[in-house]
Formats: C-alpha cells, sequence, structure tokens
C-alpha cells in the first residue's frame, strides 16, 4: 500500500512517565505507526476496593536464567476457575476548531458502512464478547473472547488442556458517559492519514491525552483497581505537540505491581482495508498486552527486542498489521495475533501444538533467545 509504514515498537524505560517522553518525541523524524506501554510510579490508585487478580508465574529461559512474571486471572497449573474483570468503557469525542480543522470525530455517532456506530461495532466484538468459537491448528481452544482464547492457548499444554473451566474474561462492560476533549491549537491538528495516505484522521498530544484520562479515572467512581477501563477514540492517532507519532494504542499503570490501577487506550481507525488501529485491531493488541504484563516493569524477559514480556509487539509488523480477520454478522473484525511464552524462552510444552503464537505466524524465538 503506497504510504504505508507497518507497525514498529520504540524501547521505552520500564518507568515511563510523561515527562521522559519529551525526550523521546524528539528521535521521532517521520509519523510511524507506534504502541507504547509504561508506567506512572508516582501516582496512587484509588484506596478501598481490592486489587486487580493476579497471579505470580516463571519459567527458566533458554539461556538458564529464570524469569518470573506476573498475569491478570488465576494459575492455570493449579486452578480451574472462571475469572472476570469488570470493564469500563470510556468514548471520548475529540473535537477540532476552525484553526486546526474544523472537524469532530465522535465514536458514539459516527456510523460505519454496516450501519453501525464504532461503539457498537466495538461493544459487539470478539474482544467484549464470546462470539467466536476460536479453533486454532485443528484443536477447539473454545468459544469464548479473543484475548480468554489466547491466554487458553497460551497455557494448552500447562493443564487448560484437561481443566476446561479455566478463563479470564473481561465483564459486561460499563459505558460510562462521553468525554469531550476541544482539541487546542498546537496540541492537535486534522489532517490526511500519514501512514496511508488516504482519509482524514486528528492527531492529539499524548501527554494531553494521559492527563486527561488521569482527571476521568478520578472522575468515575466505577472505576477501582479491580477494574479495567479502556478509553476509546474514533479516527484519532496520538503523538507530540501536533505531529502524529501514530500512537494506536497503550496500556499503563498508576502506582505498583499487584496494587496499582492499570487502564488501556486505543484508537479505531476507519480508513479502509489494511489499516494500523483498524476496528478493534489496537484494542486486541493492547488488552492482550495487558493481560500478560498488567504491571508494566515487573515481566523482564531476556529479548534484545523485547525487554518486557509484551505479547503483540512481536506480529505487528506482519501483513495487515499482525491482524487476521473474524466475521461476526454483518462485520469482519480484525484481531492482532499475539506471541506465546515460549517466544521469550518458555519451554514450548507450555503451549498449543508448540507454537510460537497464536496464529502460528512465529517461527523463531526473540533474538537474544
Amino acid at each position: 500500500m503506497s504510504g504505508f509504514h507497518h507497525p514498529a515498537r520504540w524501547a521505552i524505560a520500564i518507568l515511563l512517565t510523561a515527562l521522559c517522553l519529551n525526550s523521546f518525541a524528539q528521535e521521532i523524524s517521520q509519523p510511524r505507526p507506534l504502541y507504547l506501554a509504561g508506567r506512572h510510579p508516582e501516582i496512587a490508585p484509588k484506596a478501598g476496593a481490592p486489587p486487580l487478580t493476579a497471579w505470580k508465574g516463571g519459567f527458566t529461559d533458554l539461556n538458564g536464567v529464570s524469569r518470573h512474571f506476573i498475569m491478570v486471572g488465576t494459575d492455570p497449573n493449579r486452578t480451574n476457575v472462571t475469572t472476570t474483570i469488570p470493564v469500563e468503557i470510556i468514548p471520548i469525542k475529540m473535537v477540532y476548531g476552525a484553526s486546526n480543522g474544523n472537524k469532530t470525530f465522535d465514536p458514539m455517532k459516527h456510523k460505519l458502512p454496516n450501519g453501525e456506530t464504532v461503539m457498537q461495532m466495538i461493544l459487539k466484538s470478539p474482544i467484549l464478547q464470546s462470539n467466536v468459537d476460536f479453533v486454532q491448528g485443528g484443536t477447539d481452544v473454545g468459544k469464548t473472547q479473543y484475548i480468554d482464547a489466547f491466554q487458553r492457548a497460551n497455557f494448552w499444554g500447562k493443564n487448560v488442556k484437561k481443566n476446561n473451566k479455566y478463563h479470564v474474561l473481561l465483564g459486561k462492560p460499563t459505558m460510562l458517559p462521553e468525554q469531550t476533549i476541544h482539541v487546542p491549537q498546537g496540541q492537535g491538528i486534522v489532517e490526511v492519514n500519514p501512514l496511508s495516505g488516504r482519509g482524514l484522521i486528528g492527531t492529539y498530544d499524548f501527554n494531553a491525552m494521559d492527563s486527561a484520562i488521569q482527571g476521568y479515572m478520578q472522575k468515575f467512581n466505577q472505576i477501582q483497581r479491580n477494574t479495567l477501563p479502556i478509553f476509546v477514540t474514533y479516527d484519532i492517532y496520538l503523538g507530540f505537540g501536533t505531529s502524529c507519532g501514530c500512537i494506536g494504542g497503550y496500556h499503563f499503570l498508576n502506582g505498583s505491581p499487584l496494587t496499582g490501577q492499570t487502564y488501556a487506550y486505543t484508537t479505531s481507525v476507519d480508513q479502509g482495508t489494511n489499516e494500523f488501529a483498524q476496528d478493534v485491531s489496537a484494542m486486541s493488541h493492547e488488552v492482550g498486552e495487558w493481560m500478560d504484563n498488567p504491571f508494566f516493569g515487573a515481566n523482564t524477559v531476556g529479548c534484545q527486542d523485547n525487554s518486557q514480556l509484551e505479547v503483540g509487539d512481536p506480529l505487528e509488523n506482519g501483513p495487515n498489521a499482525g491482524a487476521f480477520p473474524y466475521k461476526v454478522g454483518n462485520f469482519t473484525y480484525n484481531l492482532q495475533s499475539l506471541v506465546f511464552l515460549d517466544y521469550f524462552g518458555a519451554p514450548p510444552k507450555t503451549d498449543l501444538h508448540k507454537w510460537l503464537s497464536f496464529q502460528n505466524d512465529k517461527h523463531n524465538v526473540c533474538p537474544g533467545q
């Protein structure tokens, strides 16, 4: 596709804050697709609610190094239960004035070719609904949500095959009131999508968005550290100032591992096929990484391309930005493939078919293993 840049992941310091992103932004010389992850150790989560349900595990990698991780849910080796994580969806309407584009991007009102709004499409997606029977390499890992299917396959050889009640699900989403951001001049513009060269997108400064999200998390009492709030925009790429990053999503932690508040931001781009962050591909990337690396900084691995156990990064350079099509009703969703633990050097007996990824689209362990 003319003008299309495949997604690339930048190396980020473990304790990634808005301040250090300023110097990070200066390194970007041209628009390129990005996903981010990080932690705000200085921001304390709300007190009162129990922490996010999580378990600790580990493996010895191919270099003989003992690796430890924390993931959402319960230990699949020792439990045969369903964990359901409450979810809040917060749509964000982006308004650009006469000085920077004179356009509004509203996920609650914009209608897709099938007649549904962006938010209706997202709420019906396999990220949030158990409406796809996932059969991988001839093995049925369950009619369930996409990220749960991935996680079941990730630990298929570690008792999930026989412990068929093991699931980690997102609960029925609580839709919180739409929030509106009026983008000031200097913090974003409306422009032709710099990645594909077609259609209009809005840009918005990453620091400004994350600051707004911090305010929203304090505003809504439903958002607690045992829940996952997901903030959603439509046809927006985050960047730095008016420059397009172009960031399609990120997941962050406020506070400390095990006791902190996790959250995610994703966009949904509607410019055509093979687009970065199209429909729910960015959401599948970020929720998958949240599942296996919720407390950024806690899951260090021995990979030269990925120092954290980020399961979406190694596949975002593939065709269609690593996503595979799934038709549900009258809409085709694009769900990004995710890598299994053995990509990071874990014993291959852990996962389904000794594959390295959910779609068997990765055939080498990470560099450094």
